[in-house]
């Protein structure tokens, strides 16, 4: 064995501390210590077979851990060498625990990983397929995911053999850390941390597996479907809440850019500067005769006639809904048409694009165009007159605007609304008396010329034909059926039909099939008319046949229109504007011009505000008007079932027993329900109040029918926290419970509480006795009013029952048969005639007059009753239990009403405030809803005033542009 502190030792430690650090000490292998050597030789690699060297080592410094840590003293004149050694002992010792730690922390891991592992693999074996809820993934991560080149990206990855050679080598880590475990074990420190590790992973492991295990696997999949449902729920609210944000500040924006700061506009084509303005118009009531004249191009045709496929060839995309002999188009349908790069499509309100070369799009679209018809569409009707906006760019598309109308019928069929017919004749003609509209009539050439509808109305509205254009479809159809094809000549000159046109064109708008693509038609289209006899023959002229000539002939038309009558309607436009303003100026000088939206955003912080100042009622207010309005409601109920019962019995036992019972029953059943109605009723009250208030304010009046109906719908949708019910319940049994008195002042205010309340049943009841006698001599005397033969038969009866009262003290609150059949006649015997009913009901009303007054007389008395109530004196004069029983009411008032106004100021009102939020947040999304609440000539002028600047500066804009354009 080593000694301790020699030089041998000193060289051996050093060397393995180097050897683990990486620090190359210049020593000649020779001059090592055999110790020394086996650990140069354990860790270079070379090994002597007769012996390994590990194993001296190991021996070597399992010995050396057992030697006693202390060093012996140095020899005298070693100039301090000892303790040298001794320092650099203490350095590889360190050195030695640093390097077993960081081996600890190294294992730790890797067991950790792999306990990771393989818990996310159990984990992800146990979740649903989610394949079905790809839709909730955005189409452009697909678009992305299928433009990334995974060849490229899987050559651009490093090869394995390259990343192998990254990795450490963990065999020989793990016979190092063998060697060190060996090494560095001692009595004072061990393997227990690296263990304690290893026992926790594994720990850890079969306690995850043991949980899994305990749930199946239905029971996860379902926690995970109503979590994902949640979650989606919560984000669909979020996402309605942030469009809701997006319009607002869209809005702001936009009365900033009013007020002057103005933002860089993006700059518009001169259609769409043109279709903003029809968009307008479309939502204005116009007044002062200012009727909608601009051009437009007005689609009209029978039922299934192809008007929606000549609109489809003229946008080149099938982007309407299509049916089968049903009518699909249930609304008008504004179309936008303009060139540009990208072949897309876009709603007015909405800032999604469709890209029209891609089917999923197309068919997006077309549902988006059915739903907001039939959203159009109110409850028990079939068409609606409200307009669908859409525009619709792409390249060598014709620039103009058209509108797409239901097509018209003969008959109502099964499922329509009676007056379909008559609406649809209706929405036609409003569009079609417009002077200015140019009428794209088509007919359907496959059937006979003389079931046409359309061209009677046609002719109608325009009967020279100035502004119509005559479509003939299904040419194909109509060119192999017709035995005379001259028929279609006739139709086409304008020889067949009355109706006149500026031109005839006819069109093939494919064979019939819904799957047919723009493209195909196209060619199917000029191959027949290549084809056709028609054209041969000379029956047809080549300008009058294809959809594309129908296109271009179409908007030359159009804009034709447009140049000569834009300047004159925004003529007429100044002029209605200076009329609205001119009125607004004589009737309301004093006041802004402020639109609905405006007017109801200034109504909702009012509302607001008032709401908040509900929040600032004080306590007191609160607890006063609940105590008052409590005792209101139960103070019948106390007197009628629990005090007189109870007080009448004469005895004191008694007395207590029946009103403990009679508190009880009322408590389990009544009381919590009248506290949490009178609680609501309050909170009503005071907040109704608090909207009156405000009203007196210098408030505008204009706005009380929408103050109104939030109040109304607030209070509608408030639902009183119920739970609380159950702590109020108990909370008022136990102060009921309560009979001690325990200062004078309660006492007094006790003695207070039931005088004021017999007096007030006092004078209830003289107040029904009077009525029950008639008036006295000095109302008979004086006002000439006599008694009525029933008022004087209860005057007789009252004056006997007196003197019996006089005779009997202490009676009974009940007459005896006895003593019924003795008044009775008694009267008789004077000349009365009466009833006993009669006299049992007088008797109440005296007897309950007689014991009230009684019992005001005892009040009195127990002013001075304190002093034996606290000291349990019994006295038959001061025996003061009424006293007793009005203090346990009142102190359940007062704490019942402590108790509500905690939950009124803490819960309810809150509760209140948000219910008020959320009712004006969907009144203001509700645009009929604030047209109802919010009328009058003011608002209808203000709101015909923005329409009307809106549509000239607009209409002012274009013109420029369109001279620009010349």
């Amino acid at each position: 064995m080593l000694r301790v502190g020699s030089k041998a030792a000193c060289v051996a430690c050093r060397n393995l501390v180097s050897t683990n650090m990486g620090v190359r000490f210049r020593v000649p292998l020779q001059k090592l210590h055999p110790l020394s050597r086996a650990i140069h030789h354990r860790y270079s690699g070379n090994t002597n077979p007769q012996r390994p060297p590990h194993r001296t080592a190991a021996r070597y410094f399992t010995s050396m851990s057992r030697l006693p840590m202390r060093p012996p003293k140095p020899p005298p004149g070693s100039g301090g060498r000892g303790h040298q050694q001794q320092r650099n002992f203490w350095v590889a010792r360190l050195a030695a625990r640093l390097l077993r730690l960081r081996y600890i922390l190294l294992g730790s891991a890797v067991g950790g990983g792999y306990t990771a592992k393989k818990t996310y693999e159990e984990w992800k074996d146990m979740l649903p397929d989610f394949s079905e809820y790809n839709w909730v993934i955005p189409d452009f991560v697909w678009e992305l995911s299928e433009q990334i080149d995974l060849d490229k990206l899987a050559k651009a990855l490093p090869e394995m053999e390259e990343v192998a050679k990254l990795l450490p080598d963990f065999d020989k880590i793990g016979e190092n850390f063998t060697f060190l475990k060996s090494l560095l074990s001692s009595e004072t420190s061990g393997d227990p941390p690296l263990k304690a590790t290893d026992s926790s992973a594994a720990a850890t492991q079969d306690g995850s597996d043991k949980q899994y295990k305990k749930s199946s696997d239905k029971e996860k999949i379902d926690q995970l479907q109503e979590e994902l449902l949640r979650t989606q729920l919560k984000y669909q609210r979020m996402l309605e809440r942030l469009e809701k944000e997006n319009k607002e500040l869209r809005k702001v924006v936009l009365q900033k850019d009013d007020k002057g700061i103005h933002q860089r506009k993006v700059k518009k084509s001169l259609i769409d500067l043109y279709s903003e303005v029809l968009d307008i118009l479309s939502d204005y009531d116009a007044n002062y005769n200012t009727q909608d004249h601009l051009p437009r191009v007005v689609v009209v045709g029978d039922q299934s006639a192809g008007k929606t496929s000549v609109l489809e060839m003229i946008a080149q995309a099938r982007i309407f809904p299509r049916g089968s002999g049903e009518m699909m188009t249930r609304s008008p349908v504004k179309v936008t048409l303009s060139e540009g790069p990208h072949h897309v499509a876009l709603f007015k309100d909405s800032g999604r694009e469709f890209d029209l070369t891609k089917e999923e799009d197309l068919a997006a679209l077309r549902r988006e165009i059915e739903l907001r018809m039939r959203k159009s569409v109110k409850e028990g009707q079939t068409v609606s007159s409200e307009t669908i906006s859409l525009s619709v760019k792409g390249p060598g598309i014709q620039r103009m605007v058209l509108v797409d109308l239901p097509g018209v019928i003969s008959t109502v069929t099964t499922g329509m609304a009676t007056d379909t017919k008559e609406t649809i004749f209706s929405i036609s003609k409003a569009y079609m008396q417009n002077p200015n509209a140019i009428i794209l009539c088509i007919q359907d050439g496959s059937v006979d010329a003389e079931r046409s509808i359309v061209t009677d109305l046609v002719s109608q509205m325009d009967p020279q034909g100035k502004r119509t254009i005559f479509v003939l479809t299904k040419v194909d159809l109509a060119e192999k059926n017709l035995a005379s094809p001259s028929r279609i000549q006739q139709i086409v000159e304008g020889k067949l039909f009355p109706m006149k046109a500026l031109g005839y064109f006819a069109v093939v708008t494919g064979k019939g099939s819904s799957g047919e693509s723009i493209d195909s038609i196209k060619d199917y289209e000029e191959d027949f008319f290549q084809n056709s006899r028609l054209l041969r023959d000379g029956m047809l002229k080549h300008h009058q046949v294809t959809t594309k000539n129908l296109s271009l002939a179409v908007s030359d038309c159009f804009w034709k229109m447009v140049r000569e009558s834009v300047e004159q309607q925004a003529d007429v436009f100044k002029a209605s504007r200076f009329n609205l303003e001119t009125e607004w100026k004589n009737n309301y000088p004093r006041l802004r011009e402020l639109d609905r939206n405006e007017l109801y955003e200034k109504a909702k912080n009012e509302i607001l505000d008032e709401v908040i100042s509900l929040s600032q009622v004080t306590p007191q207010h609160w607890e006063s008007i609940l105590q008052k309005k409590l005792w209101e409601r139960v103070s019948t109920h106390v007197i009628e079932n629990i005090y007189l019962p109870a007080a009448q019995t004469m005895d004191s036992g008694t007395f207590n027993t029946t009103v403990d019972i009679k508190l009880k029953q009322w408590t389990d059943k009544q009381l919590p329900h009248k506290a949490l109605e009178v609680a609501w009723e309050t909170l009503q009250e005071e907040f109704a109040r608090f909207m009156a208030e405000y009203k007196g304010k210098d408030q505008d009046d204009i706005f009380d029918k929408l103050k109104e109906a939030v109040k109304d719908e607030s209070i509608k949708r408030h639902k009183w926290n119920e739970r609380a019910m159950d702590s109020l319940r108990v909370i008022q049994h136990n102060a009921l419970e309560d009979r001690s008195i325990t200062d004078k002042p309660q006492w007094d205010a006790a003695i207070q509480f039931m005088e004021e309340t017999l007096q007030s049943r006092l004078k209830d009841t003289e107040s029904v006795i009077r009525d029950m006698v008639g008036p006295g001599w000095r109302q008979r005397w004086f006002n000439w009013i006599n008694r009525t033969p029933d008022q004087h038969i209860r005057n007789e009866t009252k004056n006997e029952l007196e003197r019996l009262l006089k005779l009997h003290d202490e009676h009974t609150a009940y007459l005896a048969n006895d003593e019924v059949t003795t008044v009775r006649k008694n009267l008789e015997a004077r000349g009365v005639e009466v009833d006993p009913v009669l006299i049992k009901d007088t008797w109440h009303q005296l007897y309950r007059r007689h014991f009230l007054q009684k019992a005001l007389s005892h009040c009195n008395l127990c002013k001075r009753g304190f002093y034996y109530y606290q000291r349990h004196f019994v006295d038959s004069e001061l025996e003061c239990n009424d006293v007793v029983l009005f203090w346990r009411i009142q102190r359940m008032l007062v704490i019942t009403a402590n108790t509500l106004r905690q939950q009124l100021t803490n819960t309810e009102v809150r509760r209140l405030e948000k219910n008020v939020k959320e009712v004006l947040d969907d009144f203001g999304e509700d645009m009929e809803k604030k047209t109802h609440l919010i009328t009058g000539r003011r608002v209808q002028l203000a709101e015909d005033l923005k329409k009307v600047r809106e549509i000239q500066e607009k209409l002012e804009a274009f013109i420029e542009a369109l001279h620009k354009e010349k």
